[in-house]
This record gives C-alpha cells, structure tokens and sequence, in this order.
C-alpha cells in the first residue's frame, strides 16, 4: 500500500482504500469501524472536526474552509491542511478530484438535508472514473462501473437510478432491465430484486446503484477487482 501527499493535484494518491469523512450527519461508531479496515483518512472541510471529537487526525483536509472551525484548522499538523477557495464546486467534489486511490468509502455526505444529498451523487457521477462509495445507515450508493458483479442474498433490494441516458443488461434480477433506455425524467430501475448471481454492463457512466447497507462488502470486493473495468477520465 502506497500513500503519497502531494502539493500537486491529486493531492492524495493510495493503491489502498481512502475513507473520506463529510460534516453530515453519520454514526460516529460505523465510522470507527470502517477508519480501522481503511488505508488513509481524509476530511472534507468541516469532517475534520468530527475526526477531531473521535480522537482522529486525518492525513489530509480539503475544502474551502468556510466550515471549518479555527482552532481544529490550526491544530492540523503542518501540510495536513489543503485550501482550494474557489466556489464553483462543493467541498466533496475538491476532495474526489484530489484523490487517487483503488476505493474511496465515503461517510458524512447522506444526510437530512436533500439539497446536499443529491449535490453528493451528482459529484459522483461527475467523477465516475473514481470508485467511490457513499456509505450511509440506509443505503449504499455507487456509480455503476461499466461492468459489476455482486454476490448477494436473494430478495435483496436494488435499485438503479440514472442521472443520464443510460442502457444496459442485467443477470439475477427479477426484473431485467435489457432493452431500456434509463433517463431521469423517464425509465427508472428503484425497487428491483436479487434472483440470484447478479451481473450488470452499462454503455456510459451515469446510473446510480443503490444497495442495502449490508450489501457494502460485496459491494467493495466487486470494484476492486480488475475485471469489474473502469470510466474513463474526464476532468
């Protein structure tokens, strides 16, 4: 496991899994658990404090600081702190294109308020390339890669959500979506099952996966394997 800090965007690279904490709202005890199988650990702006109350120094905070109180900011180790002060994007989406790594778990970015949530998944959309999951007490979430495979209990909840045009196929579903056109004002896929093995393709980034918490660890082990293939680059 390789981790690298750098002044130079991305400002993290890791071959090992980054946790990556946001100010919403989260159980502080999945989140220590999930810091203790995680590889490195980063805030995103006003993540750090809840780090902080944990006991957690992060390796790297990034955002524009505005929600951020002084006193964590200045107790931050030299170098710990990485201020991006344009407006234009959210402290999650500063912190997704600045982090390289094999999986991000995301926690901190699901919560009561929809206007972020929904800011959240469109950031992961706009970085698809990046296997990120958002993590949350409800549900699991992730851009669909352009090929997974899960290993799930039967009668286990899926949901596919697109944020663009998307098509693709399914196994182990018991509705298959083959043959339609996914597209937010049109075709969605919220409520499917699990009939058995399940196996999903997509022609482009843009659709959402929804999981069951549960269904995390299989979740993780699918994008981390090679054959699960990757979107390409665009930022």
């Amino acid at each position: 496991m390789v981790i690298e800090m750098s002044d130079i965007f991305p400002i993290v690279r890791s071959s090992g899994t980054v946790l990556l904490v946001g100010g919403g709202d989260c159980d502080n005890r999945e989140l220590l658990r999930v810091l203790k199988t995680s590889d490195v650990v980063v805030a995103a702006d006003g993540g750090a404090m809840r780090l902080q109350d944990l006991g957690v120094t992060p390796h790297a905070v990034v955002g524009d600081f505005d929600s951020i109180d002084p006193a964590v900011l200045s107790s931050l180790p030299q170098g710990v702190a990485h201020h991006i002060a344009e407006q234009n994007s959210t402290d999650f989406d500063k912190c997704l294109r600045n982090i390289d790594a094999a999986l991000i778990l995301g926690m901190g970015f699901q919560g009561r308020r929809m206007d972020h949530a929904m800011a959240a998944l469109t950031v992961l959309v706009r970085h698809a390339s990046r296997r990120c999951i958002l993590l949350g007490a409800h549900d699991v979430i992730v851009v669909a890669p352009p090929a997974i495979s899960l290993d799930l209990p039967i009668g286990s909840r899926l949901s596919l959500y697109p944020l663009a045009l998307v098509r693709g196929t399914s196994t182990g579903l018991e509705w298959p979506i083959d043959g339609l056109a996914f597209q937010p004002d049109g075709q969605i896929g919220t409520s499917n099952r699990v009939t058995g093995p399940v196996r999903l393709t997509f022609d482009r980034p843009g659709m959402l996966l929804i999981l069951p918490p549960e269904a995390a660890p299989s979740l993780q082990s699918s994008l981390l394997d090679p054959a699960t293939g990757s979107w390409p680059v665009h930022e």
